[in-house]
């Protein structure tokens, strides 16, 4: 019995180990996730299925790292390895371990020379060591490699979003290449330096100025070697004041003068220091000398380092280049400008402008200005943004617009409802708030043509964004009526972009409603994208923004919940059906200008209108502040910029990345329920568990006790 004994514990020891190793070598996988977000996107598994040919990540970690960054060198490794089951034979992954004490061990020093020659630099990570905290620096970076060039994630800090990154650059790079290979000539890396500089450097603290144009020459060759030798280098010495004066027009250049310096020795003039980037009509200035003044010390200039220019060099090639979709922003009709400044504080943009917005666009768009009343909208567009238009548009603009959407252009449109006219004195602002008046600028009856209507008013939500008062005020929170907080239940999932989207915030938001009539006629489907809640009502006039004074109507009937973006989609019909195409209006010519005879104003055209168009979608959402700064984060990872990004993403056929962005939210409310249920669900949580327990355990002792008394009898 006792050798039975021993050898079944031996058996069992075996067994065990026996699974282990099973489970280490035959495995697979289950993601239980709702929205699968440690497996693949079909969008990643169809950039690496369809390579065409080699691509390689190599990927550089330091070892022994605290947590939590232990974790994401192996989740890292993990998402590799799914890569690499669905990826075709191009792909290939490396790891570089980084260990110990980098000058005495050759291998890790030798993988940190290969990681600092991609440009991964060792990044500064906190660590709690014998109850101290200390800062240790580690590499945590990779480098794609696929062709010719590169594509660097240098700081892997989180896997927050990690596998939407590393397919968007495997993406990136293949557009990249297909674009580098197509283009008709070289690129122009032109440097202007004037010679009058080398005087005058030395007293900048610019000693070495002599080697800019061999550093500068050495990384436009570096760039070019990795884009298929398709840059051309060109030095050009500036002398004359006018030549001096076009560059510092035309592109940018820095022009730097200077008195007599020095007693004398270097005499009183003016040079030029810059790099240019050219590719047909387009440039980007690099500004090569940095000129920082501060304070105490005076004024101080630095130039750039041979990885920063490789790094400038390269980033201005992508932006010369259209490596990405085409997408037209129209900057005509009184839109919101892309890029603007807070005036209070010039060197920070404002709260309502779409910085961030035109930021994140660009990272993943090549955007593209459309002025309605100069060139008109470009044929290489595959979708246009209309964002808070405030000036009319004329017939020519609205056919303009028509033929786009009848070319199968997509359309998005944010309606700045109301235009807001500030009261001029701030120290007034209090007792005179602004006026508000209805934005009319046509658009509207070319949006209700299509089935989409947006209604002159602001939608007040109970379920709103609630905003903290300072003790002064008395504390507190304050509702902010004009800010609705979309819950999930009001969120249309059926669409595929919108199907990971939990929630939003919305800013002077106006009901956008869809006319089923007019869909239905035209054969189009049209969906609500999301609504507010039941709580909410409309303020159509008298419209004060003071969340002081505004309070929710006492007439329950008031309230209701109001659709604020919509979609339709199709093969819509021309607004300018049977009509007569709208002529372009004339430029301005001066009153004593003479008018040219317009002779072919006789001659009638047919077949010049689009009626019915290819299948397009058009997308209206009724608040602009979905794209500013208030709304819009400058990571670009929040819930509304998530939704943005998505709904472009939308737009452009790329519902697989908007997926992919998307399927891992950082915002994940919990579903609201009602009182009524709250109420029954905490009693038992409280009683009702320690109940259910207690009763258990009785029934436990009463069994026992029945057994004991069932054997107590059979041996009595």
């Amino acid at each position: 019995m006792k050798k039975e004994k021993y050898l079944k514990g031996l058996i069992y020891i075996v067994v065990v180990v026996l699974l282990n190793v099973a489970g280490a070598t035959l495995f697979f996988r289950a993601d239980l996730t709702k929205n699968k977000v440690y497996s693949l996107s079909d969008a990643s598994i169809e950039a690496v299925k369809n390579l065409s040919e080699p691509l390689t990540i190599n990927v550089f970690f330091s070892e022994d790292l605290p947590a939590p960054h232990n974790t994401t060198e192996k989740y890292l490794a993990d998402l590799l390895e799914e890569y690499a089951i669905n990826a075709n034979r191009y792909f290939n992954f490396r790891f570089y371990p980084i260990g110990g004490d980098i000058d005495t061990n050759t291998a890790s020093k030798r993988n940190a020379e290969l990681a600092n020659s991609y440009g991964i630099r060792p990044v500064s990570i906190q660590m709690v060591e014998s109850d101290e905290v200390k800062v240790k620096t580690a590499y945590m970076g990779l480098v794609v490699i696929h062709g010719d060039l590169i594509e660097r994630l240098p700081a892997i800090t989180t896997t927050e979003g990690l596998e939407y990154k590393l397919t968007m650059a495997m993406m990136k790079l293949g557009n990249k290449i297909s674009t580098l290979l197509s283009l008709d000539g070289k690129i122009e890396a032109d440097l202007y330096l004037s010679r009058s500089m080398t005087a005058v450097a030395p007293l900048m603290g610019l000693k070495d100025i002599q080697d800019l144009p061999g550093r500068v020459e050495t990384a436009v060759s570096k760039v070019s070697r990795r884009s298929y030798d398709r840059l051309s280098f060109n030095r050009f010495d500036p002398q004359t004041a006018e030549e001096k004066k076009v560059l510092s027009d035309r592109y940018g250049v820095l022009q730097l003068g200077w008195p007599d310096l020095s007693g004398g020795k270097v005499k009183a003039g003016s040079g030029i220091i810059g790099m240019v980037m050219r590719y047909g009509e387009k440039s980007v200035n690099i500004p090569i000398l940095e000129v920082n003044r501060i304070p105490l010390f005076g004024t101080q200039y630095k130039l750039m380092t041979d990885q920063e220019l490789e790094d400038a060099i390269g980033g201005a090639v992508e932006s010369l280049i259209d490596i990405n979709e085409k997408v037209g922003y129209l900057t005509s009709n009184g839109t919101a400008p892309r890029f603007d400044r807070n005036p209070a504080n010039p060197m920070a943009p404002g709260t309502n402008a779409l910085n961030n917005f035109s930021a994140t666009l660009s990272r993943s768009y090549a955007v593209s200005d459309v002025d309605l009343r100069g060139s008109g909208i470009p044929e290489d567009i595959n979708s246009l943004i209309i964002a808070g238009a405030k000036e009319s548009f004329t017939d020519y603009d609205l056919f303009q617009i028509d033929q786009a959407l009848m070319a199968g252009k997509h359309v998005a449109v944010f309606v700045d409802a109301f235009k807001e006219m500030k009261n001029p004195n701030p120290q007034m602002a209090f007792m005179q708030p602004s006026i508000y008046t209805p934005v009319r600028t046509g658009l509207d009856k070319l949006l209700a043509h299509y089935g989409v209507r947006v209604q002159s008013a602001y939608i007040m939500d109970e379920n709103c964004y609630k905003q903290n008062l300072p003790r002064r005020m008395g504390g507190g929170q304050q509702n902010v009526y004009f800010a609705p907080i979309i819950e999930n239940d009001t969120i249309n999932h059926d669409v595929p972009f919108m199907n990971n989207i939990k929630g939003l915030v919305t800013l002077k938001a106006a009901p956008v409603t869809v006319d089923e009539k007019i869909v239905t006629g035209q054969n189009l489907t049209a969906a609500t994208l999301f609504s507010t809640s039941k709580r909410s009502w409309l303020k159509e006039r008298n419209i004060a923004l003071n969340p002081m004074f505004l309070k929710p109507p006492a007439d329950d009937a008031s309230f209701a919940s109001h659709p604020v973006a919509a979609m339709v989609e199709g093969s819509f019909t021309s607004y300018f059906t049977g009509k007569p195409i709208p002529e372009k209006p004339a430029p301005e010519q001066a009153e004593d200008a003479e008018k040219p005879e317009n002779k072919a104003a006789a001659i009638s055209q047919k077949g010049a209108v689009l009626t019915k168009g290819k299948p397009a979608r058009l997308i209206v959402v009724g608040s602009l502040d979905m794209l500013t700064n208030s709304l819009f984060d400058e990571q670009g990872e929040s819930a509304n910029a998530t939704f943005v990004m998505n709904l472009m993403d939308g737009l452009n056929g790329r519902e697989g990345i908007a997926v992919m962005r998307s399927k891992k939210q950082r915002f994940n409310p919990i579903d609201k329920v009602p009182d009524s249920i709250k109420t029954p669900v905490k009693a038992f949580n409280i009683v009702g568990l320690p109940l259910l327990v207690a009763l258990f355990g009785m029934a436990v002792y009463l069994k026992r006790q029945s057994r004991r008394k069932t054997i107590r009898a059979m041996f009595q």
